[in-house]
């Protein structure tokens, strides 16, 4: 009788543990693109399902999933991951790169307390326009309710106003590899209007931030997880590339990668790949600097 009861538990845990159906995708390229929803992991080099991916995170003190900011299909998956996680085992902490160290003192007299409307809510937070809200207020109302804290990882304008007019020299952690991916990225993301004087500067705000990032997830309780750009997730480029020895084991990477992007990202990128559709090609250097 002792067996069957253990039996039973077993499976009734397991049922309870079963990730819930992914969210309806929401963006419109390469839906017919195969693995939809499943991570790569480049370490097995086999494709996960979602609950087997939640499954694996859950043994992670530390995760960092990177994004694409405009693509609502990745804020949907970062809440439901969490959401699952959750399920597993408490979430201590969510760290978003979105919120600088000035709006800290608003998120905590927030935390675990009756929530005001989305407006209003936005206007205590000093929430800043160029994150659209529709995509990332689910994901701070999650990080006011659930975990214990709520954190911002990224640094403060005025770190990053030093930064740009006292550049620190580059990290030499950095390979010359990943410095030219950086610097054709910051080229790419100016439209071709950043001088090559400038360059220096915008790559040390770009190592400040990743620096930032590791330090505040290295500090925060556990587990944690980190939203951050793809960019900044990147082992080879972003806040792993600065996670210092005494810290303890690495954080968990996880991309998400739209498919039809490219080749796939490998274990020097990430831990797991997880493939969603794409937004429709767009023009971000349309209108670049008219009135």
């Amino acid at each position: 009788m002792k067996t069957l009861s253990l039996l039973l538990a077993g499976l009734l845990l397991s049922m309870t543990l079963r990730a819930a159906e992914l969210p309806a995708w929401q963006t419109t390229e390469q839906l017919a693109a195969p693995h939809l929803g499943q991570a790569w992991d480049t370490r097995a080099q086999r494709w996960l399902s979602a609950d087997q991916l939640v499954a694996e995170l859950a043994g992670s003190a530390r995760v960092v999933v990177g994004e694409k900011h405009d693509n609502a299909d990745h804020h949907r998956l970062q809440l439901w991951l969490l959401q699952q996680l959750q399920a597993r085992r408490p979430q201590a902490a969510l760290l978003m790169e979105m919120l600088q160290p000035g709006q800290q003192v608003a998120v905590d007299g927030l935390q675990h307390r009756d929530l005001p409307a989305p407006a209003a809510l936005q206007a205590q937070l000093d929430w800043q326009p160029g994150w659209d809200w529709s995509l990332y207020g689910p994901l701070v109302r999650w990080g006011l309710q659930v975990p214990e804290r709520l954190l911002a990882a990224n640094l403060g304008m005025e770190q990053m106003l030093h930064r740009y007019k006292r550049p620190p020299p580059l990290s030499p952690r950095y390979s010359v590899a990943a410095r030219a991916t950086l610097e054709q990225t910051l080229l790419d993301s100016h439209c071709g209007k950043l001088d090559a004087k400038r360059l220096p500067a915008m790559l040390a705000i770009q190592q400040g931030r990743d620096e930032q990032m590791a330090r505040v997830l290295a500090e925060a309780p556990t587990p944690a997880l980190l939203l951050a750009g793809g960019y900044h997730a990147r082992r080879d480029l972003g806040m792993p590339l600065h996670w210092q020895p005494q810290w303890g084991v690495t954080p968990t990477v996880v991309l998400l990668w739209e498919a039809g992007a490219g080749e796939l990202p490998g274990r020097a990128q990430a831990d797991y790949v997880w493939l969603t559709p794409a937004l429709p090609e767009q023009n971000y250097c349309a209108g670049w600097g008219e009135d």
